[in-house]
Order: structure tokens, then C-alpha cells, then sequence
């Protein structure tokens, strides 16, 4: 097994020690060598593939790590995830090349779920338009929705969904959930209720996405999907692009069946100037920036970094997920 001190790493998140630069001397301080991703942006398979050569361990972002990129990784040992999915990381091709995956679950979870419930709030009240209108000089009369009261329906009651319903309590939300790993009890206790799909759908004014993308969720927010939503509900998804069939959800939302839909996240990213969603003026679109506060991408540096180091140092990791 190579010494800690002469093993390569490659760090691809660009917001990895924004917040605490202590994560980057500590990784200089007991590894012979550090590479980061000077772009700025997550990485192609090709772009992996050429930095992956010598690589021993991968703190890796959104990076598409496939069985392509993990050919040309002639010592990788380890990629662990900074950040909780690992959609982005061929888990089979890793385990057949005897590489340890990892991920950090839970880290961003107060992050994501605040900015879910920002959305709901810009969603229900013209915030951004009013305030670029008076900017410009006007003064509209603008009118909006109370989320006090309203019914908000979460798919999915992981760390994130279940801090979500802790937030909408200050508000006296009703709040609805749909989790098959997830019993009536515990939603309970958390201040929901466990629904099946169609009801959470019929009644919820705001539908919010928060479960992993398998092959029983991608593409599940489709045609047949939005039409069971109550009709002027907004749909809220700072989980995954690729849960959204994006071109059944500009129809719902260009011909108003929907109120509007707040997106972090998009099936390609960045979605481009010529995507239709971002045409339309009842979209909210961020780039991907759910997870990025700065508690959140310390404490994600911290376990990531905690768990390459491990697994270089022939220990099992935390939070192993292949």
C-alpha cells in the first residue's frame, strides 16, 4: 500500500475550503501531491479521464465519473463524494476496479431544505419581479399568496424532506409526504402525514422533490404526473434534474395549468440560454446551488476528506456506499 505521503489527490468542487481554507492545508499537509479543478465546473467523463492517471483518491463533485473516466484511473483507490448522490459515479465499474465510493449524507441537508422553502416563498408572493420593477423605476401593484395555511406535499423524507417539514411548522403548513421507507408514525412525529402519491398530488399547493434518482423516480414528475396535481400548484425540485420530464413541465406550465416551478436543478447543467423552461416568466431557475452555504460545504469538505484519508490509510470509511 503507497504511504500517505506520496499519494495524489484530485479535488474537483470548485467551493471545496471556500469556507475554511483549514481543508486545504490539512490535505496538502499529509498527501505527497493535490490537484484542483481550476474551471470552475463539474467535469465531463473525458475531462476525468484525463486528470484521473496517477490519481490515488477523488474529493469529487458533480463530476460524471462513468466507466469511461474509471478506465483511464491507473491507482485510484477511492472517490469519495462531496455531496450525498452518487447518480454521477458508475458504482459498478467502481466496485469491479476494487474502488471505494463514499458520499456525505446528511451534510447539506439545512441547506438544501432552506432553499426549498425559499422557493415556496418566492413562488407565492412576486418577490423578484416586483423588486426588479422597482428597480427600474415603476412602483407595481403586485398581489400574492400566504404560505401560512397552504398544503405542501414532499416526495421523499430523507434528511432534507424532513427538515423541509420542520421549517413549513413556522408557517402552519399542512404538510403531506410520499416515502416508501417511511412510516405513519414517524411522518407524525415530524409534523406531516403519509399519503398515497394521488392524494399528496390532488391537494398539495406546492410539490416539493426530495428522493434520489433510481430507476423507479427518473422521469416520474411526467405528463401523467403534473395532470394529477391540483391544478395552480407549483412544483418546487432541489433534488435531481433528472426526476423531471422537462418538456412535459413547460407544457403545464405554459398553458397555466401550473402557478410556476422553482428549479435548482436541470437534466443538462447548465441548461443553456435556449432551454424553453427558462423562457417562460413563471420560472425560477438556480444553478445547482442548493448545497452551497457556508456551513453546509465545510461540514461536506470535512467528511469527504475524512473518508479519502481512511480508505488511503487501508480503515474502512463512514460512510461507504460501494
Amino acid at each position: 500500500m503507497k504511504p500517505l505521503n506520496e499519494c495524489h489527490i484530485l479535488v474537483t468542487p470548485a467551493s471545496y475550503g471556500q469556507h475554511d481554507v483549514g481543508l486545504k492545508r490539512e490535505l496538502e499537509a499529509v498527501v505527497g501531491r493535490v490537484t484542483y479543478n481550476e474551471t470552475g465546473r463539474q467535469l465531463s467523463s473525458a475531462q476525468m479521464a484525463a486528470l484521473l492517471p496517477g490519481v490515488d483518491g477523488c474529493i469529487a463533485g458533480l463530476d460524471t465519473i462513468d466507466a469511461a473516466a474509471l478506465a483511464a484511473a491507473d491507482s485510484l483507490r477511492v472517490v469519495a463524494r462531496y455531496g450525498v448522490g452518487t447518480d454521477s459515479v458508475d458504482l459498478v465499474a467502481a466496485r469491479a476496479r476494487g474502488i471505494v465510493v463514499t458520499n456525505t449524507p446528511g451534510a447539506n441537508a439545512g441547506a438544501v431544505a432552506e432553499l426549498a422553502v425559499t422557493f415556496m416563498l418566492l413562488l407565492a408572493r412576486p418577490v423578484l419581479g416586483a423588486a426588479a420593477a422597482t428597480r427600474a423605476g415603476d412602483w407595481p401593484r403586485t398581489s400574492g399568496l400566504s404560505l401560512g395555511g397552504k398544503t405542501v406535499g414532499l416526495i421523499g423524507f430523507g434528511a432534507i424532506g424532513r427538515k423541509v417539514s420542520r421549517l413549513l411548522s413556522g408557517f402552519d403548513c399542512r404538510v403531506l409526504v410520499v416515502d416508501p421507507s417511511c412510516d405513519t408514525e414517524r411522518a407524525a412525529g415530524l409534523g406531516a402525514t403519509l399519503v398515497p402519491l394521488d392524494e399528496l398530488l390532488a391537494t398539495s399547493d406546492f410539490v416539493s422533490l426530495h428522493t434520489p434518482v433510481m430507476p423507479e423516480t427518473r422521469g416520474m414528475v411526467d405528463a401523467a404526473f403534473l395532470s394529477r396535481m391540483k391544478p395552480g400548484a407549483s412544483l418546487v425540485n432541489t433534488a435531481r434534474g433528472e426526476l423531471v420530464d422537462e418538456a412535459a413541465l413547460y407544457a403545464a406550465l405554459a398553458s397555466g395549468r401550473l402557478r410556476g416551478a422553482a428549479l435548482d436543478v436541470f437534466v443538462a447543467e447548465p441548461p443553456g440560454a435556449d432551454s424553453p423552461l427558462l423562457s417562460l416568466p413563471n420560472v425560477i431557475a438556480t444553478p445547482h446551488m442548493g448545497a452551497h452555504t457556508d456551513s453546509a460545504t465545510t461540514t461536506m469538505g470535512r467528511m469527504a476528506l475524512a473518508d479519502c484519508l481512511a480508505v488511503l490509510r487501508g480503515e474502512e470509511p463512514v460512510y461507504r456506499v460501494a
